[in-house]
């Protein structure tokens, strides 16, 4: 039996388009087809933005990958995006580099390894990206630019790409340039070069994940250009002249070659002219970057669709896969679901999760849009695909301007109605007798929304339904019988971070070397074995990068890792540390650091530094300009030290090795923030025995 909600709707559709001659819309796969669709996917990285998944304990951190990448049960992703990391700040924090040093290699940093295999066992099928958005100091050679020596910069990137499979057996299907920053023609020929070299001829080069502009520097007709090639000129149609060839377009023909994928982020829906005279496959890969409330999961509802049906992008990468990262960080809660409490367990999957899987459940890589695509009536959009075996799948969204904006780019305005639409089915399809349906709506005036909800299947007559549209909702009409609203037991309730917390860096997950729940904001603290000491501090903490990266961000000229609850006010923060650089060196322990990620230079908090010349210092930022107290610690390299740290209300003190050192500083701001730990350059240290007291 037909669902009584659909049912009545299609009757009243019926109805209404008898009176009012609905407006019809023709999906046929005869007139001829579109592009070939690529997948919706995820970016993890672009900022350390899965930092927090890999502390979750199972089998919470299971159910929130299958809602991620499971097919037929979530989102199921179809492509996945990952950060190679660069060891600096990259908008919530810093990645580890897989060479921290020139003769330095380890494949074992980080989660992205681990994730990327998590999400390749639950889909086979998943295509893998790389992308660097920073670059260890080594590959720019003291400079803030890796393209001055380019097979230098190739070789680090191609030796991810073999790590990924010599030591995860990982196929990278994709590479990119550098995220965001100005394309250099000749890095992308020197690197498509090496890959060819090596045998890596199937890993295929997106660029330049910025704007269209490497479109335009693209656009040259490859016929053309073989008979340029003979005769070294090149004929004006217009008047019939002759004119000779610029080496420029020469050069421009060979970018044209090496590049596979024209990646833009935040288009907007919208493409260039340009662009589309390349032929390239045309890919959003970076988008939506918008809160994950139900207005965000508006704004990907319209972008999935509507990327295709005004810019012929055949692919969608959302920043970010996962809003799994403090809140209070730069783009808080900017992901297709939320885990940021791996303390608690909890965890939230939000609508985009729902608003996925009305294509990705529906349609694979490899399917086909067809021609007939486009905007309804009265406003919102609807696409059609075909796998060619018969078999169509079509998504109908008709999202309102303010019900569907996303932080960038701006959004003019626009109206939507409530419509009837009548789709006739002709080509391979006038036959279907029956589509699946399933439907999302959004409901803001009742806050009474629900997603991905299956109705009972809509029976076809004579190749013709009508459907009466509302403002706000998803529809997806398809052959196929295999999706499935996938769940979980209800994750445990949230909680907020405990108030008191201690890590001695004893008890190690393996295949991680980040200590559980620190968000490295500069420079990249690691697991240690100190060898050289027989005492308690075998295993530590280390900040290990000793030079200032090829930046992405206004990194901050400290190292500096941040942990805990931002809202915390009053606490008592503890740490043995080891300062490894003499006479120079400095560490510091902290309260109250009100800022970090991109804005990390600015971070203000109470700052307790103790410097290897035998002095301390207390300021009220992490620049070190604005000094509380100072004086005298006896402190030195090669030498640990226990500092304690307590702020309460406006006043601070701290002691060094269980004596007081310092005490009644004033601190009038800020009034709360995380704690931290880090150092005063781009220098070696170690921490243990970290602790936490905050006042409940």
């Amino acid at each position: 039996m037909v669902h009584r909600t659909l049912l009545s709707r299609i009757l009243w559709g019926l109805w209404y388009a008898c009176l009012c001659n609905a407006e019809s819309y023709v999906l046929d796969d005869k007139v001829g087809l579109g592009r070939e669709f690529d997948g919706i996917g995820g970016l993890s990285g672009g900022g350390a933005t899965t930092r927090l998944l890999v502390n979750y304990a199972e089998p919470y951190r299971s159910q929130i990958l299958d809602y991620l990448f499971k097919p037929n049960f979530g989102a199921s992703l179809q492509i996945l995006k990952v950060e190679i990391g660069g060891d600096a700040q990259t908008t919530d924090g810093t990645e580890p580099s897989h060479m921290h040093y020139e003769n330095d290699e380890n494949y074992f940093r980080g989660y992205e390894w681990w994730l990327m295999k998590e999400a390749k066992k639950r889909n086979p099928n998943i295509t893998l990206i790389g992308l660097p958005w920073a670059f260890p100091g080594w590959v720019g050679h003291g400079t803030n630019w890796p393209y001055d020596h380019p097979h230098i910069t190739v070789y680090y990137v191609v030796s991810w790409i073999i790590g990924a499979k010599q030591y995860h057996d990982l196929d990278i299907d994709y590479i990119g340039i550098w995220n965001e920053k100005k394309f250099d023609s000749n890095y992308i020929k020197v690197l498509r070069d090496a890959l060819d070299k090596i045998g890596l001829t199937d890993v295929g080069i997106i660029a330049a994940d910025g704007g269209w502009s490497i479109s335009s520097a693209m656009v040259i007709d490859p016929y053309l250009n073989d008979a340029v090639k003979v005769i070294g000129v090149k004929i004006i149609a217009s008047d019939n002249l002759w004119q000779p060839i610029s080496l420029s377009l020469l050069l421009d023909a060979e970018l044209h070659n090496v590049v596979d994928i024209i990646g833009a982020h935040y288009p907007g829906t919208n493409t260039v002219l340009d662009a589309l005279k390349t032929e390239k496959k045309l890919w959003s890969s970076e988008d939506y970057s918008t809160y994950n409330d139900d207005v965000g999961g508006g704004c990907w509802a319209r972008i999935l669709n509507q990327n295709y049906v005004n810019g012929r992008m055949t692919a969608t990468i959302s920043w970010n896969l996962i809003a799994s990262y403090y809140e209070e960080l730069s783009f808080g809660r900017n992901g297709l679901m939320t885990a940021e409490e791996p303390w608690s367990g909890n965890y939230v999957v939000e609508s985009p999760i729902w608003i996925t899987a009305h294509t990705t459940q529906f349609a694979q890589p490899g399917w086909t849009y067809l021609q007939t695509v486009g905007h309804l009536a009265l406003g919102g959009s609807y696409v059609a695909l075909t796998d060619g075996k018969g078999n169509l799948t079509v998504v109908i969204e008709t999202m309102t301007h303010d019900h569907s904006i996303c932080i960038r780019p701006p959004l003019p305005h626009f109206n939507v109605s409530s419509q009837n639409a009548t789709f006739q089915l002709k080509g391979s399809f006038g036959s279907v007798s029956a589509l699946q349906v399933w439907h999302s709506k959004f409901d803001f005036k009742t806050k009474k929304p629900f997603f991905f909800k299956k109705l009972s299947p809509l029976r076809i007559s004579d190749g013709t339904f009508t459907l009466a549209l509302e403002p706000d909702e998803v529809y997806t009409l398809t052959t196929i019988t295999t999706g499935q609203k996938g769940s979980h037991p209800a994750p445990p309730a949230s909680a907020p971070f405990p108030h008191s917390y201690k890590d001695d860096f004893n008890v190690r997950n393996p295949c991680f070397t980040e200590a559980p729940d620190f968000a490295d904001q500069t420079g990249v603290f690691e697991y240690y074995i100190n060898l050289t000491d027989p005492g308690p501090h075998v295993f530590t903490l280390r900040q290990v990068v000793t030079q200032r990266p090829v930046t992405w961000a206004a990194d901050a000229d400290q190292t500096i890792s941040v942990i805990g609850d931002h809202s915390w006010q009053n606490l008592t923060v503890s740490c043995d540390v080891y300062i490894e650089t003499e006479k120079t060196g400095g560490v510091f322990i902290a309260a109250r650091v009100d800022q970090a990620g991109e804005t990390v230079r600015s971070a203000k908090g109470v700052f307790y530094w103790v410097y290897a010349d035998g002095t301390y210092k207390v300021t009220n930022d992490i620049a070190g300009k604005v000094v509380l107290a100072e004086g005298l610690s006896g402190t030195r390299a090669g030498t640990w030290h226990t500092l304690t740290l307590t702020v309460e209300g406006q006043y601070a003190s701290g002691m060094l090795n269980g004596y007081p050192l310092w005490k009644n500083a004033v601190v009038l701001a800020p009034q709360n923030g995380w704690a931290a730990i880090g150092t005063q350059t781009f220098e070696l240290a170690q921490f243990d025995n970290f602790a936490i007291e905050a006042e409940q």
